[in-house]
């Protein structure tokens, strides 16, 4: 699709994307071990369409989400668009859910008759006939070695099956692994202002092998949002997975929102949300292509669209790593270096996060 905010290029594929990616987690709904309680599946699609229409053009999904539902509803959202608007579908695979257990923990399961079997039932599910972007959600641990899941994943990219593939939540050392026997074209690690420990390792690996990083949980699932609160975690369904998250306990949540609330002068500054700063805090840090950034209205998408083009300077940086700091919120590196015209500067010699 044609967009006019700003792309990057993933990695080493063809693929231009823009900053900002809709993250469909969410909109899997509830009823299942990570699920973010009820949701409404016409808001889903309207949080989708809003994105689209806004310049997005590229979706995040898994078939774990909501046991399939969150790649239904994506599908459900594209037949409605025409094929000119159609944005960048990416999916994963290796995670399987219980529908006769939906509470039990997925398995971790990364075998090439699992990887097949998975990746058809995508295809069937989002109504494509290649997928754009074709990632391992998790490493195994079922006693399969990566290699045999990677060649498979090679496989079906020879077969046109997908167009690229990529890895999620993979270390430095399963990175190798991979990058051994095929280059890898993405990495979609965690990466927040509260978990930045993947600039410390990852992300410069990946910069380094010009693998295209998708970071995922940028605003640390609603934290670092304008309207978030102590009074809103009490107020979740029971059946959303937040609460069971020491980010969102006593006393890593105090300290969270504390930073969130030192995030309103930066945002007042550039004349936008909180949401919009925290994320572009991540699109900071060089090697990151984009961030993953989840709705389950379109609200909430016009919430966090600005980081789209938002582009924080020296100043914005150095404050927000003071902030980090004082707040002691979050673990990893506080301050990206920035880069202009190849050369790196960093001009706060107080904060670590020199890579």
């Amino acid at each position: 699709m044609q967009t006019k905010l700003p792309t990057r290029q993933l990695g080493t594929t063809d693929m231009s994307i823009t900053r900002v990616g809709f993250g469909a987690w969410a909109i899997g709904g509830g009823g299942w071990a990570y699920g973010w309680g009820p949701q409404n599946d016409d808001e889903s699609l309207e949080a989708i369409t809003n994105a689209v229409e806004r310049g997005v053009n590229w979706i995040d999904t898994a078939p774990i989400y909501g046991l399939g539902h969150s790649e239904e509803i994506v599908g459900r959202a594209l037949k409605k668009l025409p094929p000119s608007d159609r944005p960048f579908v990416f999916t994963k695979c290796g995670l399987l859910g219980d529908p006769n257990d939906p509470f039990k923990d997925a398995a971790r399961v990364l075998n090439p008759a699992s990887i097949r079997s998975e990746c058809e039932a995508s295809l069937r599910r989002l109504g494509v006939e290649r997928i754009d972007l074709y990632q391992f959600h998790r490493p195994d641990d079922s006693g399969v070695p990566v290699e045999s899941s990677r060649r498979t994943m090679m496989q079906l990219l020879e077969e046109g099956k997908v167009r690229a593939i990529g890895v999620s939540n993979f270390d430095v050392s399963l990175l190798r692994k991979c990058e051994a026997l095929r280059h890898v074209d993405s990495l979609q690690p965690p990466f927040s202002l509260i978990r930045r420990e993947a600039a410390a390792s990852e992300i410069p690996w990946s910069r380094a092998h010009g693998t295209g990083v998708i970071c995922y949980s940028p605003m640390q699932a609603g934290i670092l949002t304008d309207t978030f609160s102590v009074e809103r975690v009490k107020k979740m369904a029971p059946d959303d997975w937040r609460p069971r998250s020491a980010n969102f306990q006593t006393p890593h949540l105090e300290k969270n929102i504390t930073l969130r609330d030192a995030l309103i002068p930066t945002a007042r500054r550039h004349n936008t949300t909180v949401a919009a700063v925290a994320v572009a805090w991540t699109l900071a840090w060089p090697g990151v292509t984009g961030a993953i950034v989840g709705a389950r209205s379109a609200e909430q998408v016009n919430g966090w669209i600005d980081a789209a083009t938002l582009t924080l300077d020296a100043n914005d940086l150095d404050d927000i790593a003071l902030a980090i700091e004082r707040t002691g919120a979050g673990q990893g590196p506080t301050r990206p270096a920035l880069v202009s015209s190849g050369i790196a500067a960093d001009k706060s010699a107080s904060v670590e996060a020199r890579l």
